[in-house]
Formats: C-alpha cells, structure tokens, sequence
C-alpha cells in the first residue's frame, strides 16, 4: 500500500529534465511514488525488469472504470488535466477481452505486410521533406522538428487514417496541447472536446467518401449487424490511433537526431557503414525514451514488489525513459550514448498485451529519414548549443520544441 508517511516525487510537468528526475524516482526503489498533476499518486516504475514484468501482468489493468480506486470513488473527475488520458474508449484503455477486442480491430493495418509497403511512400515523403529544406537560404536556420521529424510521421499517419486535407492542421494542434502535460484542467478538456469533434467530422467525411483506408475499415466494422464496435469506441480509438500514431516517431527522430550531432564519431560510423541504423534507432530508443512515463496502469489486486506493497487499486506509471537507463541492465555506462553498445535492451515502445501495434512503423519510419538526412546533408549542424536546447514541456513526451540547424555547416565568421 502507498506509504503516506513518504512524501512522493512531485513529476516536473514542463519535462525540464526528464533524466535527472527519473534518476531521483530510481533512487527511491525499482518503484517509487510520485505526484501527477493535482497531486493524484502513482507508483513510477524505473526498474527495468520490474516495469518488464508489471506490463507483462495480467494484475495489471488499464482499465480505470473497474480497477482504479480514486476513479470508481470519484475522486478523479473532467477537472483533472490528464482525465483524457484515462477516460477514452478505446485499447489503450482496456483490459482482457476488451483489449483484445479492440485491437484485434486496429492490428490488420500494422501487418508486416502492410507496414512494408508503405516504405515506397516513406521515401517519397522523405525525399519531398528534404527537396525542400534543400532551398532554404545559405546561412539560414531550419529547424528540423518542425520541417523533417515531425511532418514524416504525421503525414504517414493521416495517409493511413484517410484523414481529408482540411482536418490536418485542426488535428496536428489538437495532438501538440493533448502531449503537453503542463497545460490546465480547462484547456485539456477544451481540447479534448476540440480533438473529438474533428474526429468524428472524419468520421461522417469518410462514412461518406469511403476509401482504403483504417477508418474506413472500421467504419464498415462499426455498422455490421451484430457488432460490438460502438460510436464512442470507433472515435476514441481514432484519436489513439492519431496521438500514439506519430508522436513516439517524431520524439524518435528528434533525440536521434542530437545524439548523432553531438557524438559525430558515432554517426560517422553509422554514415559510413560500421554500424547500422537499426543499431542507431535502438540506443537512441534506449538512450531517450520518445515517451519518458506514460499513464496510467493500475494494480487489479496487492503486488508485492520487493518490500513494496502497490496496494488493489492503485495506479502505475510506465516510467520507459528511467528503465532505458537502468544501471543494473546496462552498467556505468548507462547515462552514455553508444551505438556500439552490445545490449540496447529497452522497453519504450512497451511490453506484453499493450506493446505499440505501431513499433515496426516507427522504426521503418526512422531506418528510412535518417540516413537521408545524413545523407542529404553531411555537413549539418547546430545552430545553438544544443545543451540549450528547449523541452517541449510534457513529462510523457520526451522531445525538444525546435531542432535549429545549419544544414551546409556553421557559417564562416
């Protein structure tokens, strides 16, 4: 059970420093309690192979409705800023029966099969991105998150959900305040509201211009008789499917991208072929989780977790960012970025039932724009010290609010 007589870590909701504050969480234990937004408690798991072996759980739910004390009482209500996070019909959600259901749904559009084709398309978006940083003027900063790692995942995603040109920006808006863990209980759920109206205007656009694409399919799901696929769940799936659809590949570019900058002996190595960028994508997966805790999980009976009780009821933050850097997994040398390094084990794209339908997506996303932005661009560089580089100003994203670079090299003075 919480121990109340320990007060629990504050989580700094602007994400300042993701790593030193999951540093202070694993100081405290393989879990530790810390304070969401409003104070509401959670246990943070950090160790890696405790967080391995809770997503795993089949004691663990991520159903709030059946097994989350403080929500079933009451006490967690439309005011809490993440109450979006919790309160949404859709796999990311549920448990049992219910999650297999609803994923069952999703996981024919992430096959092998399906994910593989898409590569063609990746490599045109990729090209086309890079055409066009390619005319920014000699000199001049472009800033890579908002014109290469956030436009490749995005425009993958929408493609794939049939999203219509004039929901875009209203949904790209939409995703941006939903990550951003430091905004009010007010303006949460205004976007909420916001999100789920654009969705279920995609919804109406495509139950009348159906096409091959996800939605349509579950559309067509949805109104078979017999079908268990209700409104609610078929909107809040869409927007999972939306926000965890592109986030975790933008945060995945985005922290590759200064790792390599700001260790030009390692991506010489993956540039010229002495390491692979699977070996890149998987440190930088490990190094800096794209998602660094993602809420929420919650104890469905006690767990005994070494002398810890996390007692029926209670919630369970995934704290993937310290479990990347677990030193037990990974030594003294856990804090460092090394491709070379021979285990890269991590769980930033999960673990058991819940594990990211997406995961393949995302790497071929990555395995793709990296090298060719390298590629493209050899001599690129930062156009300030990235150690001033600026936190996007969540504790679940783990990414910066803009990568500014030199593409041709820094200027001569």
């Amino acid at each position: 059970m919480a121990d109340t007589t320990v007060e629990p870590i504050p989580l700094d909701l602007t994400g300042s420093d993701i790593q030193g504050e999951s540093a202070r969480i694993r100081a405290r234990g393989p879990v530790a309690l810390v304070a969401l937004p409003g104070g509401v408690p959670a246990w943070s798991a950090t160790d890696a192979t405790v967080l391995e072996s809770l997503l795993a759980d089949p004691r663990v739910s991520k159903d709030p409705r059946q097994h989350w004390t403080a929500f079933i009482d009451g006490e967690i209500t439309q005011d809490w800023p993440m109450f979006s996070w919790v309160a949404v019909d859709n796999m990311f959600t549920a448990y049992g029966a219910d999650h297999r259901r609803l994923r069952n749904l999703v996981a024919p559009a992430f096959t092998h099969r399906r994910t593989t084709a898409l590569r063609p398309r990746i490599e045109a978006l990729t090209a086309g991105l890079l055409d066009a940083l390619e005319a920014t003027p000699a000199g001049a900063v472009a800033d890579l998150r908002e014109s290469y790692a956030y436009p490749v995942p995005i425009q993958v995603i929408t493609e794939l959900l049939g999203v219509p040109e004039h929901l875009g920006p209203g949904l790209r808006k939409c995703v941006d305040t939903y990550f951003d863990t430091s905004t009010g209980p007010e303006a949460a759920m205004a976007n909420y509201v916001e999100m789920y109206g654009l969705v279920t205007e995609l919804v109406t656009y495509r139950t009348e211009n159906p096409g091959d694409d996800i939605t349509s399919v579950l559309i067509t799901t949805r109104d078979e008789e017999g079908s268990q696929l209700t409104q609610k769940e078929l909107v809040d799936t869409l927007m999972l499917t939306i926000n965890a659809g592109h986030e975790t590949t933008v945060n995945l570019l985005d922290q590759a991208i200064v790792a390599l900058l700001t260790h030009p002996e390692q991506l010489a190595d993956a540039v010229e072929g002495r390491v692979s960028w699977a070996e890149v994508i998987e440190e930088t997966l490990r190094y800096e989780a794209p998602v660094a805790h993602l809420p929420l999980r919650f104890a469905v009976e006690d767990i005994q977790v070494g002398d810890v009780t996390i007692g029926k009821g209670e919630a369970i933050l995934a704290s993937y960012a310290g479990a990347g850097r677990d030193p037990k997994v990974h030594g003294e040398t856990a804090d460092e970025f090394d491709v070379h390094r021979e285990k890269k084990d991590h769980v930033s794209f999960g673990h058991g039932a819940h594990h990211c339908i997406g995961a393949p997506l995302a790497r071929l996303e990555a395995s793709i724009a990296l090298p060719a932005l390298f590629a493209r661009f050899p001599k690129l560089a930062f156009a300030q010290d990235p150690a001033t580089l600026k936190p996007i100003g969540s504790f679940v994203s783990n990414g910066h609010q803009t990568l500014p670079v030199h593409l041709h090299g820094a200027p001569q003075s």
